[in-house]
């Protein structure tokens, strides 16, 4: 009979599935242009593969740094937070789903009454012995979709943490390689200074022979000096500066600080190609950030429905089935099947108007969550079109950049020979000297800029998180 009675409940909610309040998700209107603001122009069908698809190993070549980036990935604490994120999302999955189930629990009583006395009753028995055992069955019918929908918002905020996930991938991706071009910039420039003070120390050696020869003046030791101690007080500050970065990097890794190992120097980091960037659209499939802004706002929707549910009857049935047994002053009956069935209708009257708030709240959240997707993807337009101008910027400043190194490093060769030969001050050597210092300083981050400009142009295009081969998710 119970299960009879279960069977009829199961065929009414399944024919009731269908009956979902709610609105269903659709993706909002969207105002995406057609192509990038300042995209190049189009690069050959045979190199066409699209900046944001490359897998992060083809664009990092530097061993070392590979090295670095996949010990990262495995040991970097926020990598490990957003893994266990994604943990709780499943576990809340399987949670929020199990409501659409009946709950079945097992249950075994042997309840004893015993009366002592000669004041009992003829009609009451003395001794009463009751065990029985058997399984209790709960489940309210999702007649309305309140856990299907609910469901379906779990669902959505896993997909949202595996994309949270994918997120930090990709800055930690970014970061790792940015610190490492900083700590190859911070080498190259200890080795610039190094050079520059060797340099100088000949020349200081070379204007006190001729001071003390009487060609030079006191004035000229001094000038030579001061160019000296610029460059010798340039090497601690920029040793300073590579023992701190060795140290983030160390702690993007998980480890303690240590010295980190080289590899290339810093301009055979990259092959700076020109390299399609594809079109807006695909964005919205490939970035993390914005796939996660949209299983948010799916969520949201979602609740919606939930909200809406509570304003109709819930229908729920609780039973018993099982065996057992009486003894009535020392017999006993049995054994004998025991049943109950007790369905219970809920229907709202009256809650001074918090259901409908609740679904206002729901609706307001949802709308919420439509503006902050929105606003992630111009975000991510806007950041993809500050990457393409960079990374063309920061190459044409560069050029440049060499192009005044050269110059200068000629002009201090020139002022050399002319003070040598006495037709000049040293005065000039200090200036073009000076200049030439501060021009290979600056082109060194020149340098590195330009690989700064590529890795966030990488970064703005959602490239790096996935694995070797894969397309973007949709």
């Amino acid at each position: 009979m119970t299960i009879r009675v279960f069977s009829i409940a199961s065929a009414v909610g399944l024919l009731l599935a269908g009956c979902t309040v709610g609105p269903d998700y659709q993706r909002p209107p969207l105002d995406v242009p057609a192509a990038y603001r300042g995209a190049p122009a189009a690069v050959p069908a045979q190199t066409a593969t699209e900046l944001g698809n490359v897998e992060w190993a083809t664009i990092f070549t530097d061993p070392e740094l590979q090295q670095l980036i996949r010990a990262a990935l495995v040991a970097n604490y926020d990598v490990q937070v957003a893994a266990t994120r994604i943990l709780q999302a499943q576990a809340q999955l399987t949670s929020t789903a199990s409501f659409q189930w009946p709950t079945i629990n097992g249950q075994a009583d042997a309840g004893y009454t015993g009366y002592v006395g000669n004041n009992r009753p003829p009609s009451v028995n003395a001794q009463t012995f009751v065990p029985e055992g058997g399984v209790n069955v709960a489940w309210e019918i999702d007649f309305w979709g309140k856990f299907r929908r609910a469901t379906q918002g779990a669902q959505a905020q896993l997909l949202a943490s595996q994309d949270a996930r994918d997120g930090v991938i990709i800055s930690l991706i970014a970061q790792v390689a940015q610190s490492y071009f900083d700590l190859r910039t911070l080498d190259l420039d200890l080795e610039i200074a190094r050079r520059t003070l060797a340099s100088r120390q000949e020349s200081l050696d070379l204007v006190k022979a001729r001071f003390e020869g009487g060609v030079a003046g006191i004035l000229d030791v001094q000038q030579a000096e001061n160019l000296y101690y610029t460059a010798a007080k340039a090497i601690p500050d920029t040793e300073r500066q590579i023992a701190q970065t060795e140290n983030l990097i160390n702690y993007l890794l998980g480890r303690p600080p240590a010295s980190v190992p080289r590899g290339r120097p810093l301009t055979q980091q990259l092959a700076l190609t020109p390299v399609p960037v594809g079109i807006p659209s695909e964005l919205l499939a490939r970035r993390p950030d914005v796939r996660q802004a949209e299983q948010q706002l799916v969520a949201a929707n979602a609740q919606i429905g939930v909200a809406k549910a509570f304003l109709f009857p819930a229908v729920t049935l609780t039973g018993f089935a099982g065996a057992g047994g009486i003894m009535l002053n020392g017999q006993m009956f049995g054994p004998l099947g025991i049943f109950s069935v007790l369905p219970t209708i809920t229907l709202p009257i009256f809650n001074a108007g918090r259901l409908d708030a609740n679904v206002d709240f729901a609706q307001a959240q949802t709308e919420e969550a439509v503006v902050r997707y929105r606003q992630t993807i111009q975000q991510a337009l806007r950041e993809v079109a500050d990457g393409i101008v960079e990374v063309q910027k920061r190459r044409e400043f560069r050029v440049q950049q060499e192009l005044l190194t050269k110059v200068l490093t000629e002009s201090s060769e020139t002022a050399r020979l002319r003070y040598e030969g006495g037709v000049s001050s040293y005065l000039e050597v200090l200036d073009t000297d000076r200049q030439l210092f501060q021009a290979e300083l600056d082109l060194s981050l020149a340098q590195r800029d330009e690989l700064a400009g590529f890795v966030n142009l990488y970064k703005a295009l959602g490239g790096g998180w996935q694995a070797a081969g894969s397309p973007p998710q949709g």
